[in-house]
């Protein structure tokens, strides 16, 4: 799935532990430059790059492409020790743990996001994007674990959300905890979450807990209770390929 580029500038924006510094962004042919050291650049990390330019995960930086004469410098991306034909390094965190492109996984104008740790050096796969690495890295600093079940989860690990051409709107991290508040889903549909809504009047709910997390359903907010499958109308059982309708 193609990450939403408007939805995660508004999830940058809504959090400051993912920092960064707007008007920075790297002039196009700094980036062209660094592509022929490096190959394409997966896209979400070149958005990144053009729009920002520069930022932090905490006070870890992440790398930046820099201007001639910067290559060498170890918080560029284009430094040796960052990069080989099978992984491109953007951050080391405070542990020690990095964090690459898996250059030999690339899917279309993307490649997933590897976590090597440091301390026995195994691998883990931890997104599909830099945009679904930045997305999950905001969930987890609200508390949201990996996601309210396994198919936001995943969803969150390519998109920070979705919103379709026809208002539909699947929630990134950065907003779904307000609107399930504001809807107050916990009181009156404890095992179901918001996922998100047709930008008019209508929500779409999944369960938390049980078998069926895959289901969704719509319902009219205003009207929501535990009987949603009773209530409400049945959408899918397949979110992401619904969504890429």
């Amino acid at each position: 799935m193609t990450p939403d580029l408007d939805l995660l500038r508004e999830l940058l924006d809504a959090n400051p532990g993912l920092a960064r510094r707007p008007g920075s962004g790297v002039a196009e042919r700094d980036l062209r430059r660094a592509e022929e050291r490096l190959g394409a650049l997966p896209a979400s990390y070149r958005w990144w790059s053009a729009e920002y330019g520069v930022g932090w995960l905490g006070a870890e930086p992440v790398a930046v492409v820099g201007p001639p004469g910067y290559d060498e410098d170890h918080d560029s991306i284009t430094a040796p020790w960052r990069h080989d034909d099978r992984r491109l390094c953007f951050l080391v965190d405070a542990d020690g743990d990095a964090y690459s492109f898996a250059l030999d996984r690339r899917r279309g104008d993307e490649a997933p996001v590897v976590r090597r740790s440091a301390l026995d050096g195994d691998e883990e796969q931890v997104a599909e994007s830099f945009a679904g690495f930045l997305t999950v890295t905001d969930a987890l600093a609200r508390g949201l674990g990996d996601g309210p079940n396994p198919t936001i989860a995943g969803l969150w690990r390519h998109t920070p959300g979705v919103l379709r051409d026809d208002g539909v709107l699947v929630y990134g991290p950065h907003v779904i905890g307000e609107r399930n508040a504001t809807f107050e889903v916990a009181a009156y549909a404890p095992e179901w979450v918001l996922v998100g809504d047709d930008s008019g009047g209508t929500g779409l709910l999944m369960r938390r807990h049980g078998r069926d997390r895959i289901g969704v359903w719509a319902l009219d907010l205003g009207a929501i209770s535990e009987d949603v499958t009773d209530d409400g109308e049945f959408v899918t059982d397949d979110l992401v390929t619904w969504l890429s309708r």
